[in-house]
């Protein structure tokens, strides 16, 4: 339930980015869902990968390159989808920040839902 409900936060936070930042659209609330889905594969699958293979980067920069860790997996989430876009590298990475930042309130707020029940 915990899952489904956040997946659902997630795919109206992806809406309220579009809304929020012209770069980034996305056509419908299932096209959100599904980038939310595929986001989170991709955080999931692709990002801990990443994180290894540019960690020297990532130190040197004193860990702002996961910044563009996260834009690329945003941007490639909009790459393979078709109801979700975004409009190049900097849409990205201003999209996957505001997506970020609504990340981290839902799952607080969850986390303090959650754990009254």
């Amino acid at each position: 339930m915990k899952i489904i409900v956040r997946w659902l936060l997630l795919a109206a936070a992806l809406l309220l980015v579009a809304y929020l930042y012209p770069g980034v659209s996305v056509t419908s609330f299932g096209s959100a869902m599904i980038a939310a889905f595929v986001i989170g594969v991709f955080n999931t699958l692709l990002r801990p990968i990443l994180v290894l293979l540019t960690l020297p980067v990532t130190l040197l920069t004193l860990g702002l390159f996961l910044f563009v860790i996260n834009a690329l997996m945003f941007y490639f989430a909009a790459q393979v989808l078709d109801g979700f876009g975004v409009n190049g590298f900097v849409a990205a990475l201003i999209g996957s920040l505001i997506y970020t930042v609504c990340g981290v309130i839902i799952d607080v707020a969850m986390e303090r839902l959650f754990k009254r029940g």
